[in-house]
């Protein structure tokens, strides 16, 4: 028997962070002992307090169906959230609750993707941008990032790549997988372009928006009223608080696509389950100081494996301002970005993401996240070293 698949899902791409999260648990099942730097998640435990509000919502019954859009009070948790960190102002029915984040990303391409439209995406950026551009049948039109830029956007560069197709920008700062975060005067002069382009809607990923260092702040779209009419918010608890296995994000629509984005929720996944709205409910209103100790030990960690890539053979590696990734330059090692990976996988028993994975712009490039140990990240840069030597 011969299945015929629909054509677009020739067109579906991954995200290769699980591919080698798979390779690497492989090779530990062997016996190995790998250090892995590739997956992009909090090695903290989600902190008690919002555990126990799960286990308590289960405990007093919260076991059915929820609205598609959210709990009220989750929702209005999330609008004061805003509110405080941005000073933005924000409709709680507006908010939509999310199984984590790419639904949103997800809802929003498909939303504005089709058949002749372009849709701009940052390169090097997260790799499900892309994919889902190509599976709606837009086209992806990449706005490259420069190591020499700290990888933020130029708004002149973005500007200049929109034509009456484009009918979506996605910006993404602080980054994934570089790190970088776009200075405040060139989203200004972005939002100032775009009075020129009413045709275009902007996507803002800002899951990292309070992973932060050296003082910066985060600048949210949300802060431009001009542009509120056409900007969707993608952010949520799974960096914040730990809780990517809890699969719980928000995104914030404007007026004419919020009805739109709940019916493709009630088509997608009807709603996020309850004990999971309720622990995102404690996380947003109780005490914050664990986020506050994770950032901090980020910030310990950053130091540590970019002093210690720098120190590398043929490595160089830029600090990174926010998001818990360096995104190293192998370029002069003479290798590809997939053969980095592999070399210091197989012969140093490391995880790394080739840059390419991120993009064509990613060439030359490995990402490493630093939320591992202190201790696992001194033990990765010594097995790098050693990797590298023996290759001469």
């Amino acid at each position: 028997m011969e299945l015929r698949f629909a054509d677009n899902l020739a067109r579906l791409g991954t995200e290769s962070a699980f591919s080698v999260l798979a390779r690497a648990q492989a090779l530990a099942a062997q016996g190995r002992d790998i250090i892995n730097l590739g997956i992009g998640q909090p090695d903290f435990p989600t902190p008690p307090h919002i555990v126990e509000a799960g286990i308590k919502a289960l405990r007093d019954g919260h076991h059915g169906y929820t609205p598609a859009n959210g709990l009220v009070t989750l929702r209005e948790a999330v609008a004061a959230d805003l509110h405080k960190r941005h000073g933005a102002t924000v409709n709680p029915d507006n908010v939509l609750i999310m199984p984590g984040g790419k639904p949103t990303m997800f809802f929003a391409i498909q939303m504005f993707g089709q058949p002749g439209a372009e849709i701009l995406f940052p390169d090097p950026g997260f790799p499900i941008y892309e994919s889902m551009i190509r599976y709606s049948g837009a086209t992806p039109v990449p706005m490259q990032l420069h190591e020499a830029d700290g990888f933020g956007f130029r708004a002149e560069s973005v500007l200049s790549l929109i034509t009456p197709r484009t009918s979506l920008i996605i910006i993404n700062s602080p980054a994934n997988p570089t790190g970088g975060v776009t200075p405040k005067a060139e989203i200004d002069k972005l939002v100032l372009g775009l009075e020129a382009h009413p045709h275009v809607t902007i996507l803002s990923d800002e899951i990292y928006s309070q992973m932060l260092y050296d003082g910066e702040s985060h600048v949210s779209l949300l802060q431009y009223p001009q542009i509120r009419d056409r900007l969707i918010l993608l952010d949520g608890w799974s960096k914040t608080y730990a809780m990517t296995g809890w699969r719980l994000g928000f995104s914030v629509w404007p007026d004419a696509a919020v009805d739109h984005a709940t019916r493709l929720a009630i088509n997608c996944h009807s709603c996020v389950n309850a004990s999971a709205q309720f622990a995102g409910i404690a996380a947003l209103t109780g005490p914050q100081d664990a986020v506050r100790a994770m950032v901090a030990e980020f910030d310990t960690r950053r130091r540590i494996i970019v002093d210690g890539l720098n120190t590398l053979p043929s490595i160089s590696c830029t600090t990174p301002r926010g998001a818990f990734y360096a995104f190293a330059n192998i370029s002069r090692t003479g290798l590809t970005a997939a053969q980095a990976q592999d070399l210091f996988l197989d012969k140093a028993g490391v995880a790394t993401i080739a840059g390419t994975s991120f993009g064509a712009m990613g060439e030359g490039f490995l990402r490493l996240s630093y939320a591992s140990s202190a201790d696992n990240i001194r033990m990765a840069l010594k097995r790098m070293a050693a990797a590298l030597e023996g290759r001469t």
